[in-house]
């Protein structure tokens, strides 16, 4: 009897694992599952895969994963003469995408990434090595998925030679996944253009801001693309070229040392300077907190010292802000790059490198390419 007893538990318990295999939450409905687990951001997403068999291939549903949150994974580094580098931003094991954008090979000989937006890459592309630096056109990547768009010549580019005049900026929402932009413009702002992934052309608009000199990378928020100036404002415009508009900025960050950084978090657009007087040098960010009235609140002070050392402030410079959370990018300009936690104030040294000038941050995107996309 007794033996008979053990048999039947043995039984129910291989029943039960059965069970367990098929539905990997138990009971819990697949619906309610999917809902649950596409809100779950993507690298703890991806930890689930080695529960079971059945996790792993609910983890691998394309469906669930376009649907889970991504934050930012690191930097692509824009190294001419070279392959893309990628700063993976956790340190450990390997990153999310492919570092050197080894699917675009056998299409392209060299390429160097220009600007990130949305998940999306925007790369410079030569047919070989032996390269011109204006004899150059553009493509457009998600490395995520590894599917990617080329563009037609750029008009402007076939009029001026000097590749250093033309400036190319991306502009995509995961939000609408559909399209993308590209938006180029000459130093001077005297030639405009704008390409559509909806139509596959470029379009030549008429410049809304003169006498505007841009610097550091663009922020693309609220379908509105945003620029830093050397005259110390930040200039706007809609993706269709027809609204443009200025954003000025706080008073005080005209004293900085450097001219000012701007960038996007948690839905809010961020400046950030870095000041040095005679008598300290400080990090100084601030936050938008009213848009239409340009009215900004003072984020964050803290001394640079205080996060790189007395005897290496004079060479630092901001990356970039962490797109979720108040987590600011810097470097020393001798290779060193940091974190700094704004609410903590905890500093964690994200890697070292060559240089990191021109740092481009990146944050996965597993959307649907537009259809015209390979």
């Amino acid at each position: 009897m007794k033996s008979g007893k053990r048999t039947m538990k043995k039984k129910k318990k291989h029943k039960q694992g059965q069970e367990h295999e098929k539905h990997p939450a138990g009971s819990l409905p697949e619906g309610p599952l999917v809902e649950i687990l596409s809100r779950v951001p993507y690298k703890s997403f991806c930890r689930f895969k080695c529960v079971s068999k059945p996790w792993l291939a609910l983890c691998s549903d394309p469906d669930i994963r376009k649907r889970s949150p991504q934050t930012m994974a690191g930097f692509f580094l824009r190294n001419y003469g070279m392959r893309p580098c990628f700063i993976n931003l956790s340190g450990r094991g390997q990153p999310l995408v492919d570092p050197f954008l080894s699917f675009l090979r056998e299409s392209f000989k060299l390429l160097i990434p220009q600007h990130c937006c949305g998940g999306l890459v925007l790369c410079k592309y030569w047919e070989s090595y032996c390269f011109e630096e204006d004899e150059y056109n553009l493509v457009v990547c998600n490395p995520a998925t590894k599917k990617w768009a080329e563009l037609p010549p750029n008009p402007i580019q076939l009029q001026d030679e000097d590749e250093e005049e033309v400036e190319e900026y991306l502009c995509f929402d995961p939000a609408v996944p559909s399209r993308f932009m590209v938006f180029t413009h000459t130093w001077d702002f005297t030639e405009v253009t704008i390409y559509s992934s909806d139509t596959g052309r470029w379009t030549t608009v008429e410049s809304g801001w003169i006498d505007k000199t841009p610097i550091g990378l663009p922020v693309f928020l609220n379908g509105t693309l945003h620029l830093m100036t050397t005259e110390y404002s930040i200039v706007t415009v809609d993706t269709e070229g027809k609204v443009w508009g200025q954003i000025d900025i706080p008073g005080n960050m005209r004293d900085s040392s450097d001219y000012p950084f701007i960038g996007q978090s948690q839905g809010r657009l961020y400046a950030w300077c870095i000041n040095d007087n005679v008598d300290v040098c400080q990090l100084l960010v601030w936050a938008l907190e009213d848009y239409g009235g340009a009215k900004w609140a003072l984020k964050d002070t803290v001394n640079i010292s205080e996060l790189f050392g007395r005897d290496r402030y004079k060479y630092v410079e901001p990356l970039a802000i962490h797109p979720d959370c108040d987590l600011i990018f810097l470097t020393d300009r001798r290779g060193k790059a940091i974190s700094y936690d704004m609410d903590s104030k905890k500093v964690h040294v994200i890697g070292t490198h060559e240089t990191f000038y021109g740092a481009i941050p990146y944050v996965p995107c597993f959307a649907e390419w537009p259809s015209d996309g390979h």
